[in-house]
């Protein structure tokens, strides 16, 4: 395999790693602002909110826990652990070939 097609690969790969890892810091950091009671009039924090809302449509509200704090944490983590898993997992598939 020419070095040049190797390098585009490690390319492709880091970039799916390093998107995989935002993804995963965003909802990371809304987990960390909604435990702290961060104050969700604020312009920044209702951003990471929004963000976060979006990237864990799919696990949002996934578990019934009875408290609040419980489901955020989990639905919320559980998407950041799924990204993160998927993330490097396709970017090592990529750095492979």
């Amino acid at each position: 395999m020419s070095p040049r097609y190797r390098n585009g690969a490690n390319q492709a790969g880091t970039i799916i790693a390093v998107v995989a890892d935002v993804m995963a810091l965003i909802l990371g950091l809304w987990i960390l602002m909604y435990l702290l009671d961060a104050n969700r009039a604020n312009d920044f924090v209702q951003f990471i909110h929004d963000v976060a809302r979006w990237l864990a449509g799919w696990s949002h509200d996934l578990f019934t826990f009875d408290e609040a704090w419980a489901r955020v944490v989990a639905g919320y983590g559980l998407a950041a652990v799924v990204y993160l898993f998927v993330g490097h997992a396709i970017a090592n598939r990529v750095h492979r070939h």
